[in-house]
């Protein structure tokens, strides 16, 4: 069977990488826009590289009348212990060959001011009762904080009331360098071809039923054919679905948001003081990707400091693309879910536009808010982030991710961006069992499921805590980021 991946990023790699070691007789080809694996959204840089476990993330906890709702929580943190067994996997069999190139252990803190004190103690009652985060902990009191993050507290009023919670077995995760040693594997090791500097422009069915590919390779149009395509492109996988011709192509249309970071380099002694990802709660009308944290970075052995998010409307489908090729993506019947966004949503849509317009000089002055002094201790620059496509789904904005599988499962497609590249073992196994199911069928294919992934049901983790423990500590320790104290 001939199976068809548009996109590198982390999302078609694992896919591809999946397929291949379940079902070795597929025969799989990934194209790829830009000229190498993981160059896009995955990149260091194009995203906030947390490891998200929703340890710290206040958006993943939502609060209805006082209620802490943890169940979005709950499987958010099952599904990255089941992305963990994955990449153990890749590092047992040599595919990484140092899990230190991509994953590092850093705290999870979550820090807020008077005014949202008791909600963090909520939260931290309701979750610490939890196995998952049987070892978060809690603090109104500013030494302990501080010995937690230093930079967010050493110019800090002692006066100023603060909370704070922090699990110590956080993770940093470099999605670049993963995808990149990942698609490495796949093509030397697995057979996965990859052509690089290949702009899909169009898909449809051929008369035999077959997909057709339509691409430019360096500046030369070609043709694919594909009895399975899986599109995995990021923000780009909006307009290929238009021209699918699929019946639910027009339930769906993409709203692009924009962002940047503040960067400093630092020195290895100074990322020891400060190893830590420190996230505090979103502007009123903000998007959940807008949530600002202070988060030490590790990127070819180099520390650095990244604060932000600062979002922004910019309609491109990708980094890199241009207004047009949002504009062509575009069809009539995308105007009134557009339309209803802006009206529904106008605060969001208010805060976006400001944010685009936003200078430097408001960005430090959110740093110093954030943390004081930082914006003057260290050589800050501003960079620009990912670009995000967030879904709307018959006129209403989503913040999550979708899987789309048509229903003769020749053609699959991921739309979406949170909590995304963190996740994707576990969706991309989703995917493949909703877009390949006959090769789960084969005794082969279950045995090496159960090698890769140990235990791979995410009710069983949530309610199994010896299970959880026991599936946590063997990838912790695999992938070299230790272990939990005892609770």
């Amino acid at each position: 069977m001939n199976v068809i991946i548009i996109g590198a990023g982390i999302m078609g790699t694992t896919l591809a990488t999946l397929a291949k070691e379940l079902a070795p007789e597929l025969d799989v080809t990934i194209l790829e826009r830009l000229d190498r694996a993981g160059a896009g959204n995955s990149w260091v840089f194009n995203n906030a590289g947390t490891g998200h476990e929703a340890n710290c993330e206040l958006n993943y906890t939502p609060v209805d009348e006082e209620v802490i709702s943890v169940e979005k929580a709950l499987k958010i943190h099952a599904q990255f212990n089941i992305a963990k067994q994955f990449w153990a996997h890749l590092v047992e069999k040599g595919a990484i060959k140092d899990p230190k190139s991509f994953i590092n252990r850093t705290k999870h803190c979550t820090i807020v001011s008077e005014s949202s004190i008791e909600e963090l103690r909520l939260r931290f009652k309701e979750m610490s009762a939890h196995h998952f985060f049987e070892n978060m902990q809690f603090s109104e009191d500013f030494d302990e904080i501080k010995s937690w993050i230093p930079y967010l507290m050493e110019e800090r009023p002692r006066h100023e009331k603060m909370a704070a919670t922090v699990i110590e077995t956080g993770t940093d995760v470099n999605f670049g360098a993963l995808t990149e040693q990942m698609a490495a594997h796949a093509v030397q090791e697995l057979g996965v071809k990859i052509e690089y500097g290949t702009h899909v422009k169009r898909v449809h069915r051929s008369p035999t039923g077959r997909w057709l590919i339509e691409a430019e390779q360096n500046g030369t149009e070609i043709q694919h054919r594909a009895d399975v395509l899986f599109v995995g492109a990021g923000g780009g996988a909006f307009p290929l679905l238009k021209k699918s011709h699929l019946p639910f192509r027009s339930r769906f249309t993409g709203f692009p948001v924009g962002g940047r970071f503040l960067q400093a380099p630092i020195s290895a002694e100074q990322a020891e003081q400060y190893r830590a990802k420190t996230y505090g709660k979103a502007a009123v009308g903000a998007p959940p990707m807008s949530v600002p944290h202070l988060d030490l970075r590790v990127a070819d052995g180099q520390h650095y400091l990244l604060f932000g998010p600062f979002a922004s409307f910019k309609p491109v489908l990708e980094k890199g693309r241009g207004f047009f090729d949002y504009l062509k993506s575009m069809r009539l019947h995308d105007i009134p879910g557009l339309l209803n966004v802006a009206l529904e949503h106008f605060p969001l849509v208010k805060y976006l536009v400001s944010e685009t317009f936003k200078g430097e000089k408001s960005m430090f002055e959110e740093l110093e808010r954030f943390a004081p002094g930082m914006s003057k201790k260290f050589n800050w620059k501003a960079i620009e982030a990912g670009q995000r496509v967030q879904i709307i789904k018959d006129g209403d904005l989503q913040m999550g991710t979708e899987i789309l599988v048509s229903s003769d499962k020749t053609y699959g497609t991921l739309l979406g961006a949170s909590p995304g590249a963190s996740v994707s073992p576990e969706v991309m196994l989703r995917c493949l069992e909703q877009l390949l199911p006959s090769i789960f069928t084969k005794d082969e294919a279950q045995e090496k499921r159960k090698e890769i992934f140990p235990e791979d049901d995410l009710d069983t983790l949530i309610n199994n805590p010896e299970r959880y423990r026991a599936i946590r500590d063997s990838a912790n320790s695999k992938l070299g980021i230790g272990q939990p104290a005892t609770p």
